[in-house]
């Protein structure tokens, strides 16, 4: 039996350039808190370009929210933003700047997709396939004083010293 079979986060933001770094690091802590470090360079691309998207793009303005789910095996990663023009893969040149966000989410995720939001707007999703332990695992402890702390019981037990020769450096 799985004790938790889905798991989600949501943040809602403007998709603006500082706020786009400051959604990428929490839902890489998120991901990490589940136990899918694994996940957490992909689902950071996939997160940074399809916010980059909603700031470049999206009308009537730039608010948007993320959402992450861990749904057995695989990780969900959306954007739903309230623009209804729906996005499309573009062949960029090889000298352009930009163009290549959503061929590189292709590139890097399981499958992807777009879709119109709930009542207004269009979500922009991709799915990421999750280690197979990462449902059996429970959320990492969170440390204090009803805790054994990281080391658990007998903590306290000093291990023999190591029979090398012990090295120093100065950088100077």
């Amino acid at each position: 039996m799985i004790s938790e079979p889905s798991r989600h986060c949501a943040v809602e933001l403007q998709a603006l350039p500082s706020r786009i770094g400051q959604v990428r690091r929490i839902i890489s802590a998120q991901l990490r808190y589940w136990h899918l470090d694994p996940l957490v360079d992909h689902a950071a691309l996939g997160v940074t370009e399809l916010l980059t998207n909603v700031h470049r793009h999206a009308q009537p303005d730039k608010s948007c929210t993320v959402e992450v789910e861990l749904l057995l095996d695989r990780l969900t990663v959306s954007v739903h933003d309230r623009d209804s023009r729906m996005p499309a893969v573009r062949d960029a040149d090889p000298s352009a700047t930009s163009g290549r966000g959503l061929a590189m989410i292709a590139a890097v995720s399981e499958s992807w997709g777009v879709r119109p939001g709930d009542g207004a707007g269009k979500v922009v999703w991709f799915t990421l396939a999750a280690p197979s332990f990462a449902t059996a695992l429970p959320p990492l402890p969170v440390y204090g004083s009803t805790t054994d702390g990281p080391f658990g019981p007998g903590a306290g037990v000093t291990p023999e010293p190591a029979r090398t020769r012990t090295r120093s450096a100065v950088v100077g």
